[in-house]
């Protein structure tokens, strides 16, 4: 495989970080860019991470020197030394929007964490296991966009990263209706306890808009390529609720599911076994072997035991039964920051880069 210098923007920030530790070593990708807010440049990342560095692995050797650019002031720059960039940025959506355009129409590829293009007609929101199929509306979003290189490719939020997965095998019987209440770790918001002591012994029932994009996103992961543009799945009904749990990571989601056509539990259990990907064909780097795995036992999954399963990038399952309002419920656990954000974008890079989109 070609190797790429990549960037990551929004370098300081918890997800930032994340992309950092993952793309240390990786056999594909160079981080030769980092860029944040005005007030970090000319810092190196040392400087301007260090005291706020939230991971439990030390930060990169590789990049502790490296200088900060600016992340809004210095696109063509970046451009330049760069195949692509990781997008990390804590700004609001319709600057977020903007920014990303701009680095697309400045002929550098975006693969975001962020939420801001989720809903873009054209802008690909990819599962890799579930949805690869959907990068090819890049070709279209480039016309628009009027780019020869330049797109932005999203991964989807992280609450749907627990679930959906868990439903996707299952789709062939006909998912009528899904309720799925998610435990979401405080990572997701960026803190750790250190810096949210409030979440300690806490439990908090609202995290903004996470209920919408819990109920709308599967739909968009589901849909369709239609001319240019992808249309949403019509089915099925989705309703969630999301709160926020003293865990500092992995979301947790219980879940609630009727089909057209109401399967064995023992046709449930060999779905999930046999389920695979596209990733898992290509053997790309950050593919899990094993996508989905079951735990027999009661108390399982936990996200203390299981959240790092294949290095974060699996997603757990457990305690499936039949229910007296729904036809089944079970239990779903994944890494938030790793499958869930810089895990799951770095694995579209990955997607991206095998498929020839960084060429």
């Amino acid at each position: 495989m070609k190797h790429y210098n990549v960037g990551i923007i929004g370098a300081t920030g918890m997800v930032g970080q994340r992309f950092a530790t993952l793309l240390e070593n990786h056999p594909w990708f160079t981080v030769t860019v980092l860029a944040a807010s005005p007030r970090s440049k000319g810092k190196t990342y040392e400087e301007a991470a260090g005291s706020r560095w939230a991971m439990t692995t030390p930060m990169p050797e590789s990049m502790k020197k490296m200088v900060l650019m600016d992340a809004t002031a210095d696109i063509k720059e970046i451009a330049s030394k760069v195949d692509f960039v990781f997008c990390a940025v804590d700004m609001k959506k319709d600057e977020i929007k903007a920014l990303e355009e701009a680095y697309a129409k400045a002929e550098c590829p975006v693969v975001s964490n962020n939420s801001a293009h989720r809903f873009t007609d054209d802008v690909p929101m990819v599962v890799p296991e579930i949805n690869p199929e959907h990068i090819e509306i890049i070709k279209a979003q480039r016309e628009r966009l009027g780019t020869k290189k330049g797109f932005i490719a999203v991964k989807s939020n992280c609450s749907i990263q627990s679930y959906v997965p868990a439903l996707e095998p299952l789709r062939k019987f006909g998912i009528t209706k899904v309720l799925a209440c998610t435990y979401q770790a405080i990572s997701g918001a960026g803190k750790t306890f250190e810096t949210w002591p409030e979440m300690v012994d806490n439990l908090i029932p609202y995290i903004g808009g996470e209920e919408e994009k819990s109920e709308q996103e599967p739909l968009k992961v589901w849909g369709r390529i239609e001319g240019n543009k992808i249309v949403k799945a019509s089915a099925p009904a989705i309703t969630t609720q999301c709160l926020r749990v003293p865990v500092s990571n992995g979301h947790t989601a219980a879940v609630f599911v009727s089909f057209e056509k109401k399967p064995s539990k023992e046709e449930i259990l060999k779905c999930w076994k046999e389920f695979s990907g596209v990733p898992q064909e290509l053997e790309l780097p950050h593919a899990p072997k094993q996508f989905l795995n079951y735990f027999e036992e009661n108390d399982r999954p936990q996200a203390k035991l299981d959240r790092d399963l294949e290095g974060g990038m699996a997603v757990s399952i457990g305690r499936l039964r039949e229910d007296t309002q729904y036809d089944y419920k079970f239990v779903c656990l994944s890494h938030n920051t790793l499958r869930g954000a810089a895990g799951g974008a770095v694995l579209l890079a990955e997607l991206l880069a095998a498929k020839g989109y960084f060429d």
